[in-house]
């Protein structure tokens, strides 16, 4: 390798350190980025009906504080004094769990099935090895405090006020960082990436209304206490692909095992599976269906690489996280790099290939012209539009 070469490699390598060092920055700075192109939709959303920019920038963040405003108002307060109720009514459940178990296991289990002993299963769940002990610390320790958290959201909500006033300056910035014969690309591939992350976003928080209201009617008409806690929790865990409606359960169900009638219990397990199977089956194919679909083995995987790489926050941001990567690898790693990757006559890998059989089952041909690198020279315009320069 030539000079040039090795240089090229220790910077990209030393890029990579310094990202990894201070990969919980680089995830608020993607929450922010997230969050100025829900708004920057919006504002688009306006200057289609004929509104000018300078006019919409300010309905959209007056519209935004209004709507915050109101939330923090009307269902903050009830919801902090149903969970502090919540809790406290979790606590004084504890003791008598034990009875309660007891008597459901004699009045409704045959004697073949038992319960398992409660001792038992808390030491193992407080064991040293527990996996379910590390979730819970990892959990408690993202809250664990409150000035952080609140410096946090006001860095996420900081930046993307700066990101949303000027978006095109950051965008060409970014862009400038490729080399000038790939930028035109990449920035198709970020606009790909942003229409998946505004899909994403419209339809977790409609899926996320959806399961509010659905939990809210049912546990009312069950009779369940503190129903506006238990139908805001399992609104908000939806962000959580496969974990959060697991969860979202745990504290209803709780509540209706400590309650006077603990058979309800069934009723709400019952209930919520019926949600979260109308919600897989039904509304996340119709409203998300723009969405880049990933399997759910996929997100799963990522949801665990993510949650060990930057903690709670990776697990609740998996799914845009997988959805853009996906999106990078596709185009990039896929498109550009595997499908167009020519062997040189004096590699043995390509004799291989000409002595083998010929597949029915071949691989797709190479990709579209149009997907392709492009000339050199080219950059974006402050409308966002890639420019030649010369």
């Amino acid at each position: 390798m030539k000079l040039g070469e090795w240089i090229g490699l220790i910077s990209i390598l030393a890029t990579f350190y310094i990202l990894w060092s201070i990969r919980a920055i680089v995830l608020l700075v993607f929450m922010a980025v997230v969050v100025a192109i829900a708004l920057n939709s919006l504002v688009r959303r306006l200057q289609q009906t004929g509104i000018p920019r300078r006019f919409a920038v300010p309905i959209v963040l007056t519209i935004s504080f209004l709507v915050i405003t109101l939330f923090f108002l009307g269902v903050v307060p009830p919801f902090i004094e149903q969970f502090s109720d919540l809790t406290q009514l979790i606590i004084n459940g504890a003791r008598t769990l034990p009875e309660t178990l007891n008597d459901l296991e004699a009045r409704f289990l045959p004697e073949q099935l038992r319960f398992p002993d409660l001792d038992e299963f808390l030491d193992w769940a407080t064991s040293p090895d527990s996996a379910l002990l590390d979730v819970f610390n990892n959990f408690f320790s993202f809250f664990n405090s409150s000035l952080r958290v609140l410096l946090q959201v006001l860095l996420v909500l900081i930046l993307s006020l700066m990101f949303f006033g000027n978006p095109t300056i950051y965008r060409n910035s970014l862009l400038r960082l490729m080399p000038s014969f790939y930028r035109r690309r990449a920035d198709g591939i970020l606009q790909d990436c942003e229409v998946a992350l505004c899909n994403w976003l419209g339809g977790i928080v409609l899926n996320s209304v959806f399961i509010f209201s659905l939990s809210f009617i049912g546990l009312w008409l069950l009779g369940i206490k503190l129903v506006l806690a238990h139908a805001l929790i399992a609104g908000v865990l939806n962000f959580i692909p496969n974990v959060g409606p697991s969860l979202s359960v745990i504290f209803p169900a709780t509540v209706a095992l400590l309650s006077p009638d603990p058979w309800k219990i069934v009723p709400v397990i019952v209930w919520y599976v019926i949600i979260q199977q109308i919600e897989s089956y039904w509304l996340t194919p119709t409203v998300m269906a723009r969405q880049i679909s990933l399997p759910p083995a996929f997100t799963l995987i990522a949801q665990i690489c993510f949650a060990t790489i930057f903690g709670f926050l990776g697990l609740v941001l998996a799914l845009p996280l997988a959805v853009v990567a996906k999106i990078w690898m596709q185009e990039l790693l896929i498109k550009d790099i595997l499908d167009r990757w020519e062997l040189s006559a004096f590699t043995p890998w390509k004799t291989a290939l000409v002595e083998a059989p010929e597949s029915q089952d071949s691989l797709p041909e190479h990709a579209e012209s149009s997907s392709g690198i492009t000339p050199s020279g080219s950059e974006v315009s402050e409308t966002g539009s890639p420019v030649n320069n010369s």
